[in-house]
Parts: structure tokens; C-alpha cells; sequence
């Protein structure tokens, strides 16, 4: 998200909104002020907080979440096609378009108009996971929550999601079930180390794409999403824990000590 926001900072800063064309009405989660009142707005620019990209207006702000199936085109120059998949489309004056759409069935992406010092969603995200407030809560937290679960917590640490959570994980030799509490401190370094370096390369990675997301995304992820195929650090086969809407991958050998943690999906299969 944030090479993204980079991507659409260099497109649209300056520039000033033409048209919005909600087209999920469904994902829009704010009511007031409508979609129209924010035409003639211009851009300040484009960031990032956790999962949300955040579009500065010089009065205001717009939020969108793309979950896990949105993604975004940049069209030049904007269209006005309503495809089924479609979200919202917002045209701006240097005749660019972003429309935001989504895969699957489920339709999570949302987004969110903001009134000057309106916080909305971003009031209940933890901190940035590269913070120093990230880092001490690591080093410190007695938390008994596993760890996977506590990386993909947005209220905990905000931004990491589930491929960077196999990833770090990985990287930092550590079972997804390990509860943080039960860490030693050299464990607990290794985390904080994995985080800053499995997100600097995810984001160097995704700095080479060129305009919006496309639907392939996670090419770069070491383990996540590999399940079968060999640890790229010993050769191990990677293994998963499959839940309804995700799995977890990891090494036995790197990470649990060679032991093949249970799949509770695959059990309920053979009852």
C-alpha cells in the first residue's frame, strides 16, 4: 500500500477532482458529505495509514480500504464503463482516472469521506509496525496471543496482513502459534528485526510496479502462499494450516522444531 500510494501521490497531487462515481454504493461507508461535494477539491497528496490509502484534499480527506480482493487501474484517459466488479471512480483534472474494483464474492473494499479533523477508521489502528511504539510492545508485552494473530490484529499493529505475517515469521525462525509472552529476548529482537526487513524488501519490490494494483500481487512473498514447495533456507517441503478464508504457511524445520502443526480444517474433513 504504501508504494502504491507513492504511485497515485505522483499521479494526482495538485491536481483536483472532476467527478466520483460510486458504482458499489454498498462500499462507501460514510454518509454525509456526499460523493458530488467533493468534486472541485483539489489533491494535497496521497499517503498511507495501516491498509488505508489516504487522499489529503485541501479540505477533507478520502479513505479506501481495499480488503483483500480490491484493486486499482489507472486510466488515461478515465472511463465511464460500470463493470460488475466496479467500486468507485474518481476522475481528476490532468485527465486521469483511479477506479477501484474488486475480485470474489465477498465485497469488503470500502471507502470513506472525511470532513476536516475526522479520524474515521484510522481512530482504532495500532501503531506502524517500523515504529518504535511497535518495537517496545514486542520487547516488553507479556501478550499470550500467538503471534500470527497478533501481526494481522490492524488495533495491535496496523498495516501487516497475512503474507507479511508468514514472511516475518519465517524470517525470525518462530512459530505462527508461539504466544509473544512465551518469547525470550533474543526472540523477540529476531521478530522486531524480521518485521523492519521483510517489510523494506516487500516495499522495494512493490516500488518497481508502475501505475495502479494489479490482480497478481504477493510474487515477492518467500513463504506465504507456497505450501509444497521447498523452505528457500533448508529445503524443507512448506506446510499450511488452512482456515476457511486464509492459511498460514510456514518450514517445519526453520520454524516448529520439525513438528507439523494441526490443521484443523483438513481434521474436521477426515471426521
Amino acid at each position: 500500500m504504501q508504494a502504491l500510494a507513492e504511485r497515485l501521490d505522483d499521479l494526482i497531487a495538485g491536481k483536483s477532482i472532476t467527478g466520483v462515481q460510486p458504482i458499489q454504493f454498498s462500499a462507501l461507508k460514510t454518509f454525509a458529505p456526499p460523493p458530488d461535494a467533493i468534486e472541485g477539491r483539489s489533491v494535497t497528496g496521497v499517503g498511507r495509514r495501516g491498509k488505508f490509502l489516504v487522499i489529503a484534499l485541501d479540505e477533507g480527506r478520502v479513505l479506501m480500504h481495499l480488503s483483500q480482493g480490491g484493486r486499482i487501474d489507472v486510466e488515461k484517459p478515465p472511463k465511464a464503463t460500470r463493470p460488475k466488479n466496479g467500486v468507485v471512480r474518481f476522475s481528476f483534472d490532468n485527465s486521469v482516472g483511479v477506479f477501484v474494483k474488486e475480485f470474489g464474492t465477498e465485497r469488503k473494499a470500502g471507502w470513506w469521506i472525511l470532513e476536516q479533523g475526522e479520524a474515521g477508521p484510522l481512530e482504532k489502528l495500532g501503531p506502524e509496525p517500523t515504529s518504535d511504539d511497535f518495537a517496545g510492545f514486542i520487547m516488553e508485552s507479556p501478550d499470550r496471543r500467538r503471534v500470527h494473530t497478533l501481526l494481522r490484529d490492524q488495533r495491535t499493529v496496523a498495516g501487516v496482513g497475512r503474507g507479511y505475517s508468514d514472511d516475518i515469521l519465517h524470517r525470525a525462525r518462530l512459530s505462527p502459534y508461539t504466544a509473544l509472552g512465551a518469547l525470550t529476548k533474543q526472540e523477540r529482537q529476531r521478530l522486531v528485526t524480521a518485521v523492519h526487513e521483510v517489510l523494506d524488501e516487500g516495499l522495494q519490490a512493490e516500488r518497481k510496479r508502475k501505475g495502479g494494483l494489479p490482480t497478481k500481487l504477493g510474487d515477492h512473498w518467500i513463504v506465504h502462499g507456497r505450501y509444497g514447495q521447498p523452505c528457500p533456507r533448508c529445503g524443507e517441503g512448506l506446510q499450511r494450516v488452512s482456515y476457511e478464508s486464509h492459511e498460514v504457511a510456514y518450514c517445519p524445520a526453520c520454524q516448529t522444531g520439525g513438528k507439523i502443526l494441526a490443521d484443523r480444517r483438513m481434521s474436521r474433513l477426515l471426521r
